[in-house]
């Protein structure tokens, strides 16, 4: 049966990796030049070949984004980087500009999909962009499924004889106050031109009205999620189903992918209950996150999609604790992003399947020697117990909340 592709974000080789592991169908990613994350770690050639080989060895995509809006001095040693692009085989680019389009056309035979940034809302400009040589339209976030949907029928009905609109649309994380990004408030509180890379996410800290008020944060978003419109994806036949956060960690892109992808595949085969439905809710309600809500994707976003509270997220039911560097037969390799101590309680998030829950009583440096407790961003070894059998490189470790003691397995 026809499934949509699930899209992952990727800020490095890592995340690209984890969320092949947990899967996504394919990656959006970018290079040090031309997109719209400067501050993410991005790319170099080497570690995008690397990249590009991990997912189609794997049957997977690789978007590359080249979205920021680019002035004459930006296109210096544009066409060669096109060239190279396609010389490693990207699947398509990510693509805001008509200048930036044309360039690509002229140098390349790189597919182009149209990005949510060049908010494209309506059927007459989906054809439009389409007669300019785009392969894909990723959708301006204001848009319905409905209506996407409704763009992609009166296409097929004008254009018997082409293939299908190919929709892209976001299905999970957070969301921008302006129309598609179409915003310049860093470019006035911190000189960062946030159309080529320099969004500071100035919209998401507190602001006091008047000297007598709190600070509240009153021009930003709640996070989008689209759960419970998994099925309307399927119904109208949208392509790929997109999670923002190229800015994110691995334990978010993991849990995200894993949740979309048990949807995403029991919807496939009918066996999308509401109750599995809020099983991989409450998954998602464990990474960190702003109050949840569904968007523009049934009806337009209204009043209650401002998140009005001083705090920037939600902590998520659970903390992330590490990823999984190695495994042999007598231990698993971990990097901390927290520390880890002799009878902390812990969560393995295999890609299938529920999480295997331990307490730890054994911890051992790289050189063997026995330690009680690591430091955050230190490397330590777990004992491999036979219940941990398939836990595998890439996959994450969360603590455990701390009053969870039923299904505990001691080491």
């Amino acid at each position: 049966m026809w499934k949509p592709e699930l899209l992952a974000p990727a800020k490095n080789l890592e995340r690209l990796q984890v969320a092949l592991t947990y899967g996504a169908d394919a990656v959006y990613l970018g290079g040090k030049n031309y997109g719209l994350r400067a501050r993410a770690d991005n790319f170099s050639e080497a570690e995008l070949e690397r990249g590009v080989e991990f997912a189609h060895r794997r049957g997977a995509k690789v978007y590359i984004t080249l979205n920021a809006f680019l002035h004459d001095e930006d296109f210096t040693g544009f066409c060669d980087y096109c060239k190279f692009l396609e010389r490693i085989d990207v699947d398509a680019v990510i693509v805001s500009d008509l200048g930036v389009m044309r360039t690509i056309k002229n140098c390349s035979n790189l597919k182009i999909h149209l990005s949510t940034q060049a908010s494209c809302l309506n059927g007459y400009a989906a054809r439009l962009w389409r007669r300019f040589g785009v392969d894909r339209l990723i959708l301006g976030r204001e848009v319905g499924i409905a209506e996407a949907g409704e763009m992609r029928r009166k296409f097929a009905a004008e254009n018997p004889d082409k293939p299908p609109l190919e929709i892209e649309m976001f299905i999970h994380g957070a969301m921008c106050m302006a129309f598609s990004g179409h915003c310049t408030i860093s470019n006035y509180t911190a000189g960062r031109d946030s159309n080529r890379g320099g969004c500071i996410q100035s919209c998401r800290l507190p602001y006091q009205l008047d000297s007598t008020s709190s600070p509240v944060s009153f021009m930003s978003s709640k996070d989008l999620w689209g759960i419970d419109q998994v099925g309307d994806f399927f119904k109208h036949h949208i392509c790929s189903l997109k999670i923002e956060g190229r800015m994110k960690s691995s334990f978010y892109v993991a849990m995200t992918c894993k949740a979309y992808r048990r949807a995403i595949d029991a919807c496939a085969t009918g066996e999308l209950t509401p109750e599995l439905l809020r099983e991989i809710a409450s998954e998602l309600e464990s990474i960190p996150h702003r109050d949840y809500f569904s968007g523009s994707l049934e009806s337009p976003a209204g009043e209650g999609s401002v998140f009005q509270q001083f705090a920037g997220n939600n902590t998520g039911t659970h903390d992330y604790l590490g990823v999984v560097l190695e495994t042999t037969g007598e231990a698993i390799a971990l990097r901390l992003v927290e520390p880890l101590s002799v009878g902390d309680e812990v969560e393995f998030i295999v890609p299938r399947g529920k999480p295997i829950r331990y307490r730890i009583d054994r911890l051992f440096s790289v050189k063997g020697d026995r330690v009680d407790f690591m430091r955050k961003d230190g490397v330590v070894c777990v004992p491999k117990a036979e219940a941990l059998n398939s836990v595998d490189k890439l996959n994450l470790v969360r603590l455990s909340p701390s009053n969870i003691e039923k299904n505990l397995v001691e080491i």
